[in-house]
């Protein structure tokens, strides 16, 4: 047999028999040590780490939102809206996923008014938040293109939420009352600064569940009730503002003037039914710049009242027993030496007595009256009436005017008191001292929040300057100004009597004295002149032209005014004209 055939029939070699119970344990280990990691695993994160993994999932769909809650409204006395909030749409969106799609950045910003570079730019700097006020409070057009450049962008990351904006429906009328809030409906300035605290409201909180594009799926919980803010009634008539803001508006056009104010009271409460100011401006409006326009110079600026003041002068002679309404005073030469200087009147007026110095408005009787008193006599007047005091009426801002004591006086500045120069006050000033002549002496608080029919004046706060006699008699002379011999022929009105007085101020130019030509046309009164009603003062700032005295000026706004309140408030006439005797016999059956 040849080597080869024996090689061919060698015997293949024997395997070993697999371990097959190694593998096993082996398997059975690895399995088990895998399960016990696995387990492990499990036991760490639901007993362990179970606060932190629900914590971490709720960041991630659970949201606390706030639930918008309503400012107070502002009404006028006989419940009209004069300021209201109503709900409007503001734009947020999440920055780190807007900054990934700079694509739609462009129309985005178009769609919110904003310049699409300024947007990326708050994106990229907010980049890694997860919220931001895109625009706050868009219109209605602006809200419907934002969706609309959600739906054509497939765009996540911006969302709507509701807020409320404040909006003023008698636009500039009570703007200089009302005053306005800011972004966040904070008050200002008027009565929406003073009070605030009683208008703001609370938002409340809910917790929610959003879905990956940020849009509620479920409320949860409320988690803080919204508080609405409480409404405020005021003492404004809508009806006489919108009248009162028409005629001084007209009239600061007519003699072209820098501007005017005009404060109505009624006498038995001391309520403010109207103040307005001119020039206006649109508490509706975006704001910036200047505040000159949004003063409130019914409360905020200061006049010389001029001859206004002579009513209080003469009322504080009567009081003392010095003069009576037909006391002769010698005006003779129209003027009067008061140390070294002169007082003078416009005209010689020969000799008048103490009704005719009020007709008349002339300086040299009303100083000689004032010189029949002590200077703390005339101060003494002044500072009850309330000059040089601040009202308290809760705007911001409020001026308390100026009024030197007694005891600074000099000789010639005693003079210059009893005619109107030397103090200074405002417009709701001179209306509330002029409501003390109307309420047969009695000085009540004045007011812009409306008082408790019931109660219309709180107990304690009525104060009496002048007798009831004293102030009768002022008011009697007082009618004669309103007469065809005295200076505020248009200040009547048919059918009902009529009390005023005039006063035409030289404005002061600092350390140049009374130069210039700047005048401030002002008169104050009030109706019907026996049982007074509404008092009504009214300011011309620097009338143009040769119109300029408060007759000619400032009484037709007063008369205009008047009218229409007495009509307003269904006040009857006290002094029926014969023609309109005759048209009531007419009508009679």
């Amino acid at each position: 047999m040849s080597t080869r055939n024996r090689r061919a029939r060698r015997p293949e070699p024997r395997h070993a028999k697999p371990n097959l119970a190694l593998r096993r344990r082996l398997l059975v280990g690895v399995l088990s040590s895998a399960f016990l990691v696995l387990s492990a695993a499990v036991f760490y994160r639901q007993v362990v780490e179970t606060d932190y993994l629900r914590s971490e999932g709720e960041r991630r769909y659970l949201r606390v939102g706030e639930i918008a809650a309503r400012r107070g409204m502002i009404t006028d006395r006989n419940g009209e809206p004069l300021a209201v909030s109503t709900p409007v749409e503001t734009v947020w969106g999440e920055p780190r996923k807007l900054v990934e799609r700079r694509d739609a950045i462009p129309p985005l910003a178009i769609a919110l008014g904003l310049e699409p570079k300024e947007l990326q730019e708050r994106l990229d700097a907010t980049a890694e938040r997860g919220f931001l006020y895109l625009k706050r409070r868009v219109s209605f057009e602006e809200a419907r293109a934002v969706r609309q450049v959600i739906a054509d962008h497939d765009l996540a990351g911006v969302d709507f939420e509701t807020e409320y904006r404040r909006f003023y429906p008698g636009v500039e009328v009570f703007g200089h009352v009302l005053g306005f809030t800011d972004i966040d409906d904070s008050g200002q300035e008027g009565i929406e600064l003073t009070y605030d605290s009683w208008l703001k409201s609370e938002p409340g909180l809910r917790r929610v569940i959003r879905d990956g594009r940020q849009q509620i799926v479920q409320e949860i919980e409320q988690v803080r009730a919204p508080s609405q803010g409480a409404d405020l009634a005021l003492s404004l008539d809508r009806r006489l503002q919108f009248l009162a803001y028409r005629e001084l508006k007209a009239a600061v056009a007519e003699h072209k003037a820098v501007g005017g104010t005009l404060v109505a009271l009624d006498v038995e409460t001391g309520e403010i039914l109207a103040m307005v100011n001119q020039p206006g401006y649109n508490p509706n409006a975006q704001r910036g710049g200047s505040s000159e326009r949004r003063r409130n110079r019914a409360v905020t600026d200061v006049m010389e009242p001029g001859s206004t003041i002579k009513p209080f002068v003469v009322a504080a002679a009567l009081e003392r027993g010095l003069i009576k309404p037909t006391t002769t005073i010698a005006t003779r030469g129209g003027s009067l030496a008061v140390g070294s200087n002169t007082v003078k009147d416009v005209r010689n007026y020969g000799n008048l007595d103490v009704t005719g110095v009020i007709t008349k408005s002339s300086n040299v009787g009303v100083v000689k009256i004032a010189q029949m008193m002590s200077y703390g006599d005339l101060w003494g007047l002044y500072d009850q009436l309330g000059f040089g005091h601040a009202t308290d009426v809760g705007v911001p801002g409020e001026s308390r005017g100026v009024l030197r004591h007694h005891s600074t006086w000099r000789v010639f500045e005693h003079a210059t008191q009893a005619f109107g120069y030397g103090l200074s006050v405002t417009a709701l000033q001179l209306a509330q001292a002029y409501g003390v002549l109307a309420a047969d002496g009695v000085k009540r608080p004045v007011s812009l929040l409306r008082r408790d029919p019931a109660s219309p004046v709180p107990a304690g706060e009525e104060t009496r300057v002048l007798s009831a006699e004293t102030a009768r008699k002022v008011r009697a002379m007082m009618e004669t100004v309103v007469s065809d011999q005295g200076t505020a022929k248009r200040a009547a009105i048919t059918g009902y009597r009529v009390a005023g007085k005039t006063g035409t101020a030289k404005k002061s130019a600092g350390r140049a004295g009374y130069g210039g030509g700047r005048y401030q046309a002002v008169f104050a009164g009030f109706a019907p002149a026996g049982s007074p009603r509404l008092v009504i003062a009214v300011m011309i700032d620097e009338p143009k032209g040769k119109a300029y005295y408060g007759g000619l000026v400032a009484a037709p706004v007063f008369q205009k005014v008047m009218e229409g309140a007495l009509r307003l408030f269904n006040v009857p006439p006290d002094d029926p004209q014969p023609s309109m005797l005759l048209a009531r016999r007419e009508v009679k059956p």
